[in-house]
């Protein structure tokens, strides 16, 4: 049995193969944008953190109810829940990564 390969979940063709059509116009919009930074080398990780959150962005609008929350988010109505009490831990994680970060 031959393994498969897998695809890249970042390669900007799958990307603008999975987004759903309303959301084709802006990712090749700041696609463009980005790949004119990265012909300087400082550029390139500016396309490639696009390339990820645009991959992400796939993966959450497959999930029902996404844009609609996303509205909710934008008008003020989502329901949210505060960090701390998502993450019990949350102030530690946080002093322990400005701690890393000297």
């Amino acid at each position: 049995m031959t393994a498969q390969p897998t695809e890249d979940p970042s390669d900007p063709l799958v990307i603008l193969r999975d987004l759903p059509e309303q959301e084709r116009e802006e990712f090749l919009r700041q696609y463009h944008m980005a790949v004119e930074a990265a012909h300087d080398p400082a550029g390139y990780e500016q396309l490639r953190r696009m390339l990820h959150v645009w991959s992400l962005t796939v993966v959450a609008s497959r999930h029902p109810g996404y844009y609609d929350e996303l509205a909710a988010v934008r008008d003020g109505t989502a329901q949210t829940v505060p960090v701390t009490e998502a993450i019990p831990d949350w102030a530690e994680r946080v002093a322990a990564a400005r701690h890393t970060r000297r």
